[in-house]
Parts: C-alpha cells; sequence; structure tokens
C-alpha cells in the first residue's frame, strides 16, 4: 500500500498508487499502524523515508486507508459488472458453477448460510473437488453496499466466470482483508496471507 507525499507535505493513502510525486510503501495491518502512529513509529519511519519531519498525518489516517481499500476494491466490482465478466442472481450462478464456468465465488456479509451452502455446494461439483473445503468467500460488507457498487438490485451472491477478473478482483480483496484482518474480513482468502511482519518501507 502506497501512501503519498502532499506538496503541503501531508500525508495521505494512495492505494491505487497514481498519485504524482512521492510516496512510501508499506504492509502492514490496521492495528500494527494504528499503534505505529500512536508510538510515533510511523512519523519516524516516514520521516526518514521523505527525508522531512515536516509531515503532517492525520489521526484517522488508518479509517482513511480502509475506506480508500473497501471503495478500490468495490470500484473494480463494478468495472468487471460493467465489462460482462460477474454473474449476479442464485440461479445464474448455481447454472455457471455446476457447468464448471465459475473462477470465483463471493457472498455478502448478510447473505443467508443456505442459499451460500447451496452455491458452494455447486461449485465444488462444477469444479470436480466434491469433498473438499471450497467455500465462497464472505465478503466485508453487505447487500446493499454490493448493489450499488454494481447498479443493480439486491446483490446478495457474485460469481466470476473469467479467470483475469477473478485474479484482478483476488488482488484489491486480499489488500482490503490483509488491512482490515480476518476477523472483520469475514473469512479467509484463498489468495494471500498476513505474516504479521513490521512495515516494508520503500520510497516510490
Amino acid at each position: 500500500m502506497r501512501l503519498a507525499l502532499s506538496p503541503d507535505d501531508g500525508i495521505a493513502p494512495d492505494v491505487r498508487a497514481k498519485a504524482p510525486g512521492r510516496g512510501a510503501w508499506i504492509s502492514v495491518d490496521r492495528n500494527a499502524l494504528e499503534q505505529a502512529q500512536a508510538k510515533g513509529a510511523l512519523k519516524g519511519a516516514l520521516s526518514r523515508a521523505f527525508k522531512t519531519g515536516k509531515l503532517d498525518i492525520p489521526d484517522d489516517l488508518a479509517a482513511q486507508v480502509e475506506n480508500a481499500l473497501e471503495r478500490a476494491t468495490l470500484d473494480r466490482l463494478g468495472l468487471e459488472a460493467r465489462g460482462g465478466m460477474l454473474l449476479t442472481g442464485s440461479e445464474k450462478i448455481e447454472t455457471a458453477a455446476r457447468q464448471g464456468d465459475l473462477q470465483m465465488l463471493l457472498h455478502a456479509a448478510d447473505a443467508g448460510r443456505d442459499g451460500s451452502t447451496k452455491l458452494d455446494q455447486a461449485w465444488r461439483v462444477g469444479s470436480d473437488r466434491e469433498g473438499q473445503d471450497v467455500r465462497g468467500q464472505i465478503l466485508p460488507v453487505d447487500r446493499q453496499a454490493l448493489s450499488v457498487a454494481l447498479g443493480r438490485q439486491n446483490v446478495v451472491h457474485i460469481g466470476i466466470t473469467d479467470h483475469r477478473a477473478a485474479g484482478r478482483i483476488s488482488h484489491m480483496l486480499d489488500r482490503w482483508r490483509h488491512f482490515i484482518g480476518s476477523e472483520k474480513a469475514g473469512g479467509a482468502s484463498d489468495h494471500g496471507s498476513d505474516d504479521g511482519g513490521e512495515a516494508k518501507k520503500k520510497v516510490a
């Protein structure tokens, strides 16, 4: 995750890594970031990276990062939806799953257990992985947020049929999960893990 330095020495999250100017890369979860900021370690590390002590780090930086990661992930889902790369609606997803066309399966945080379990089973059958612990990922947001992001009504489950689209979504979702932690994320991701290590820093 990139933190960008503004012309007025302000620090802001740049999760898409597109902001102009200098930036420092870190790899921590929210708890570690909040602790580092409270102890002054974050300012010290960024001061060394940017070679200046005149830094304005917002008190709610961790919340800003979380919100930015959530927005970036939901935006990616919206882009894939507009590109025709994902399915909504239990019947369509179940059909694709049983035909072996499903690359990724996502459930809203407030999805019903029965509906999610049924689609998980269809995915295992279609991908010839019966007996394995293969399940869709539970997203850290509810159906209302997904419906707004995709511009569709009552989005509870999402099926991704394109391999490259699944990779793009996984990348964004893994970063989000890594930052907010597995408990809040609602389940482990199939891609990536949190090594619990210290921040990795470099100047961009």
